[in-house]
């Protein structure tokens, strides 16, 4: 599966930030700080994404596709991580990045939510 669309989509989502973790060797897509999309690898060296979810998506996403497993180096509950060579259908792994981003945005404060909005209203102006 052809995963090019990653980056863009990730910075498309409002006060979406990139950042490279040399530490991780990874690529992080956070908002304010809190990440929502990391792009690395796992243990073996094979390209992954994580991202964040509910405990009850997470479940059902990892039993319905082998190529989505637990988060690597990330707590396992909260999020799976999903092998890019794999054969996830495009719009699965976009509506996990949705999920994701959602998840992490609404847990900023209400101050944080409205000046993000606000700067994207204005970008948009």
């Amino acid at each position: 599966m052809n995963y090019d669309f990653i980056q863009e989509y990730c910075l498309s989502k409002k006060g979406a930030e990139e950042d490279y973790k040399e530490e991780w060797d990874a690529i992080r897509y956070a908002v304010r700080g809190k990440m929502f999309a990391l792009v690395g690898n796992d243990g073996e060296g094979r390209a992954t994404i994580s991202v964040k979810h509910t405990p009850e998506q997470g479940e059902e996403l990892r039993e319905k596709y082998r190529d989505i497993v637990p988060g690597y180096y990330l707590n396992k509950r909260h999020w799976s991580s999903l092998f890019l060579s794999g054969d996830v259908p495009e719009a699965v792994l976009k509506q996990m990045l949705d999920v994701s981003y959602e998840l992490v945005f609404n847990s900023l404060s209400r101050k944080i939510q409205n000046e993000i909005q606000n700067e994207s209203s204005i970008r948009c102006s």
